[in-house]
């Protein structure tokens, strides 16, 4: 990562591409209920999708190509066909709440942060990035990648990086307290991410060999599948938190069965089975209303109903 790569994120420059927008009071009222710049008054929707049709496609496809085609794979691609007609839920928030002013930066790119669980328990978001450009297989190639160097990296080493880049943006800044909370909630006391120690640890930059800061920050969005950790499970995902400066989320439950009433052909009532996936999206209420987030349900509801699209993709 270069120099000014480095400074840029730690700053959360636009980059070029990005659409920047301001607001105030005036233009966004929800922003009074904040407290402070962590406190999101979020919006939320809970949406049981019939995937049968989806479903058997998937199942279907997963047969004809010529790599292990998995159903997180295919939502990566889902929730970025989403975004594209939602462009305003693919962005980074900035916000002062003693003035309810703020910008809105809607991003070119989509880069997904998708938590993975470790075997030792934890978990770390790693990003996807400019998936509006990748078809299926890149989408699996790129996290089967990232995956494999997760085995071989030094998280202690590459978290230290990350949060000492988030210290140098807050100082930039002249966030010199957010700097100092930073420092000793990150490197110190019980609960610290990474040792201070780290950063007399060689660092390994092989891309091949070990994550890079940028694949382990926040992405502009987040998906997160409960569902793979949650399989045989009944109930619904109902509330997934935002992660700031992203303004939305998307959190999937595990597949269910569901037994429905129906008519025949010939008018007789039979009993069949759908495929639902819960749904659960939470967005930052600031950067608008639920006019950001219909677009995007219409759109993946679309993908439901008519999944020949997935062939193309």
């Amino acid at each position: 990562m270069s120099l000014k790569k480095f400074l840029d994120t730690a700053l959360c420059k636009p980059e070029e591409g990005d659409t920047v927008e301001y607001f105030n009071l005036k233009a966004r009222v929800s922003g009074n209920v904040l407290t402070n710049a962590t406190t999101i008054p979020a919006g939320g929707y809970n949406y049981e999708a019939d995937i049968t049709k989806f479903w058997d496609e998937f199942k279907a496809l997963k047969k004809e190509v010529d790599y292990p085609l998995s159903f997180n794979t295919l939502m990566l691609r889902v929730l970025a066909e989403g975004l594209k007609v939602a462009p305003r839920l693919n962005s980074h928030l900035e916000y002062k709440a003693k003035s309810s002013c703020g910008r809105l930066i809607i991003k070119k790119h989509i880069d997904v942060a998708v938590p993975v669980f470790m075997e030792s328990g934890e978990t770390f978001p790693i990003k996807l990035c400019h998936l509006e450009e990748k078809n299926l297989k890149e989408i699996y190639e790129e996290m089967d990648r990232l995956l494999t160097v997760l085995k071989t990296t030094d998280v202690d080493r590459v978290l230290f990086d990350v949060i000492a880049q988030r210290i140098i943006g807050f100082v930039l800044k002249g966030k010199i307290g957010m700097a100092m909370s930073q420092v000793i909630s990150g490197y110190f006391g019980k609960y610290k991410v990474a040792s201070f120690a780290g950063i007399f640890k060689h660092a390994d930059r092989d891309p091949e060999k070990s994550l890079q800061p940028y694949e382990l920050n926040e992405g502009t969005v987040c998906l997160t599948n409960l569902g793979s950790i949650s399989a045989g499970l009944p109930g619904n995902v109902t509330y997934a938190p935002i992660l700031y400066p992203q303004s939305f989320i998307m959190a999937i439950g595990a597949v269910q069965d569901r037994e429905y009433v129906f008519k025949n052909d010939k008018g007789e009532i039979e009993i069949g089975t759908k495929k639902m996936l819960p749904i659960n999206i939470m967005f930052d209420h600031r950067i608008g209303g639920f006019g950001d987030v219909v677009p995007f349900l219409k759109t993946i509801n679309n993908i439901f109903e008519n999944p020949e699209i997935i062939r193309e993709w």
